[in-house]
Order: C-alpha cells, then sequence, then structure tokens
C-alpha cells in the first residue's frame, strides 16, 4: 500500500540512477520489501509464516530443478534412478532429504499461515482477493505434492496413486474416463509416471507465478494486523526494511535449525518405511496411508461409510473432500461480523479454539490412523462440526454476536490511548 508517508526510492550511483530510468527494478524492490513499503507497527510473529513459505518455495524449487537432472522418469528405472541419487550422486542425499523434508516444512508453514487467517480474520474485505489466490496456492501444492510423492515409485507411491486416481472413478459419467486421461491407462504406469514428472516439475513456477500475484494483491490494500484496524496515520506504521527483515531474519534462523534437525538427524520420520520396497502391483501394502499432510483430508474422504438413497459413500466422501477446502473460497462473505480480528470476538474466538481446532486436530489424527472403529467414528464427528462451522457457525456468529470495543488506532493498541506517547512524545 502506498502511503503518502512512505519513504521514495532515491538512487545515488549514477548506475542505479540509469538501471532505475531504463529499467525500475530497484525501485519495485524497494517498494515491495524495502523502506519504501510501510507495514503496521503491531505485526506479532503469525506475520512471519509467509516469509516462511516463499522461502520453503525456493528451497523446493532449487533442489527439485537439481533432482530433476538425475531422476529417470520410466517406470523402469524410477525407483533405482532415486537410489542413485542417495548413494552415488554428490550430495543427492542432502538433495533429496531437503526437497522431501521441505515438502513437509512448507505444508506445515502453509497451514499455520491459513489459521493465522481465520483467527485474525484476513480474508474480510477489502483483502478477499489475498485470501483467495492464497487458497488456489494450497490447492496447487496439494498437486504438485502428490504428484512428487509417486515419482519414487516405491510401495506408497504406486499404491497412493491407484487410490487417490480411483476417486476420480467416483464422479458419474464422465470419473472413469478422467482417472485413464491422467493415469495415460488402467492403472499406474510409464505413462503416469512421464505425466506426473512433467507436471511436478511444471507446477512449482505456476505457484510462483500465483504466490507474486498473491504479494502483489497484498501491496494494494497493504498487511491486515492483529487488532483488525485500519491504518490511520504515520504512527501506526514502520518500514518494512529494517523493522520487520530483521524480526523475519530471525525467524528464518529458527526455522533452519528445526528444519535442520529433520534434515541430518532424523530425515525419514515424516516418511513411510514401505516407500523404500519398490512399487509392486502384486502386493498391496497392509495400510495405505498418504503424506501427513492430507491426513485431515483423507479422514474426511473415510468419514463416509455409508451409501445416501442413489448416492454411493464413495462418491459423498470425495465431494466432501474437496469441499472441505473450496469452502475457503466463499469464508469472506460467510462472515460478516464488521470486525476482524478474534481477539475483539469473545463468541466467534471460542468456536475457534474449542471448536475448529480441536476438529482440525481430531481429522489430521484419524487421517494416518487405520480404517476402524474408534477412528471412524471420530472422523465422522470431527467431519461433522468442520462443515458445521464455516457453513453454520460463522454466519450466526458474525450476525449475533457483540464485539468488544476496538481501539481508535494501532498505536493505540499498542502504546495505550496517551496522545504523547502515541506521537512519540511529540506534543
Amino acid at each position: 500500500m502506498s502511503f503518502p508517508w512512505a519513504n521514495e526510492y532515491k538512487p545515488s550511483h549514477p548506475a542505479m540512477v540509469w538501471m532505475d530510468e531504463k529499467l525500475p527494478l530497484p525501485r519495485l524492490v524497494y517498494n515491495a520489501v524495502g523502506g519504501g513499503y510501510e507495514v503496521p507497527r503491531n505485526l506479532n510473529y503469525f506475520w512471519n509464516f509467509g516469509f516462511l513459505a516463499g522461502l520453503c518455495l525456493i528451497i523446493q524449487i532449487i533442489t527439485g530443478i537439481v533432482l530433476a537432472m538425475h531422476y529417470a522418469g520410466d517406470a523402469r528405472l524410477a525407483f533405482d534412478s532415486t537410489e542413485h541419487i542417495m548413494r552415488d550422486v554428490n550430495w543427492g542425499w542432502l538433495m533429496r532429504y531437503t526437497h522431501a523434508n521441505g515438502a513437509s516444512a512448507f505444508f506445515a508453514v502453509i497451514y499455520l499461515h491459513i489459521f493465522r487467517g481465520f483467527y485474525y480474520g484476513s480474508y474480510k474485505a477489502p483483502r478477499e482477493m489475498i485470501w483467495l489466490l492464497g487458497v488456489v496456492i494450497f490447492l496447487l501444492m496439494m498437486a504438485t505434492a502428490f504428484m512428487g510423492y509417486v515419482l519414487p515409485w516405491g510401495q506408497m507411491s504406486f499404491w497412493g496413486a491407484q487410490v487417490i486416481t480411483g476417486l476420480f472413478s467416483a464422479i458419474p459419467l464422465v470419473g472413469e474416463g478422467f482417472r485413464e486421461w491422467l493415469l495415460g491407462g488402467y492403472s499406474p504406469d510409464n505413462a503416469t509416471l512421464n505425466r506426473f514428472f512433467s507436471l511436478h516439475f511444471l507446477l512449482p513456477f505456476v505457484i510462483l507465478g500465483v504466490v507474486i500475484l498473491h504479494v502483489w494483491a497484498l501491496h494494494i490494500p497493504g498487511s491486515s494486523n492483529p487488532t483488525g484496524v485500519d491504518v490511520k496515520d504515520k504512527s501506526d506504521t514502520v518500514p518494512f526494511y529494517p523493522y520487520y527483515v530483521g524480526k523475519d531474519g530471525w525467524t528464518v534462523g529458527l526455522f533452519m535449525v528445526i528444519f535442520s534437525l529433520f534434515v541430518f538427524f532424523m530425515p525419514n520420520a515424516l516418511g513411510h518405511p514401505d516407500n523404500y520396497i519398490p512399487a509392486n502391483p502384486m502386493q498391496t501394502p497392509a495400510h495405505i496411508v498418504p503424506e501427513w499432510y492430507y491426513w485431515p483430508f483423507y479422514a474426511i474422504l473415510r468419514a463416509f461409510t455409508v451409501d445416501f438413497l442413489i448416492v454411493p459413500a464413495k462418491l459423498m466422501g470425495v465431494l466432501a473432500m474437496f469441499s472441505a477446502i473450496l469452502v475457503w473460497f466463499f469464508l469472506p462473505w460467510l462472515d460478516k461480523s464488521p470486525v476482524r480480528s478474534a481477539n475483539y470476538r469473545p463468541m466467534y474466538r471460542k468456536f475457534f479454539w474449542f471448536g475448529l481446532v480441536p476438529a482440525m486436530l481430531v481429522l489430521f489424527y484419524c487421517g494416518g490412523a487405520p480404517a476402524e472403529e474408534p477412528y471412524v467414528m471420530l472422523s465422522q464427528l470431527a467431519t461433522l462440526y468442520y462443515f458445521a462451522h464455516f457453513l453454520i457457525i460463522v454466519p450466526i456468529v458474525s450476525s449475533i454476536e457483540r464485539p468488544d470495543p476496538l481501539p481508535f488506532s494501532i498505536t493505540e493498541a499498542v502504546l495505550g490511548n496517551d496522545n504523547k506517547a502515541a506521537l512519540g512524545g511529540q506534543g
């Protein structure tokens, strides 16, 4: 957002002056992430996850390009080429472990980023487009990660592809044809691997393009903040550089320490041991389970066990699984409260912490558990609440809730209502 008090880019070196005249790239960077971009002064550490998500995307693209140089997208060679990367390519093990754990780190950061949006109302006007583009990014991430998980061509890769693509056959009339088109045949094979490898390589760059749109959309209304109060004057903001660059830098350091612990000391903690067994179409694993970041939606899929009239349970599960994400697109219009932040919405805050968060934790747990009782019943209860939260509770609460009084400004929320304190001691 361009505030009248924001610093203007003024190059001093002749080379930078020439560059700014011919191609104003330095000005663009300065206005996007430098001193020319003003942000609310009260942002907490939950606002660091967007920067971390960008870092994860860059890690995934760099390591993915290196891995693609040595990977063979052929069903007869894929598993062996993966082992070749691990054993024979210089630093190949590091590239693969960084890429595999980087996917988990990416999703962990994005989940926290999304739930911050739920809590602080980041989807509300005038930031609807930022939110919608964010949901698109999440869907693209889900597709990219699924195709990447198939590439090692181990047991869980093969059977994961078999199960997930088999869901499309539940769609009446066109489902089976779409599945065959996606696989390039009747079951996962060489054509499947080629298609998934091509798409897995391409989609991260599509994600990068949508991320650029996401950041561009963010710079139009400016960043939200924990109070949900709009910026009123200069005292409410500080330059992004150096204040929040330093804050993001500290978080990046902590993130890299945790990430390095997984990469170097427990690289397979989030994977499945069956994927170190070559794919065998004749032997089904005892317990087929996707990666942990799919578990909530896998639990929703398995929560539907009984046909309803003429609608098969499998079709209802597939529709519910996709609807669990698609409902986020409508959240800016389902939540009609004029107050953004849950800090000032006592009723919404209770439903968030004691309803939505526990339901998601239950879905995470049940998605990785066997498809048996009591996990199926818990999945059904959590799924029921999940949809009720967005489609029933949020609209009703936003209509009847009486919010707490909002601070007059961001500065008042930070420093109190003493005018001299708010203005930094200036009479």
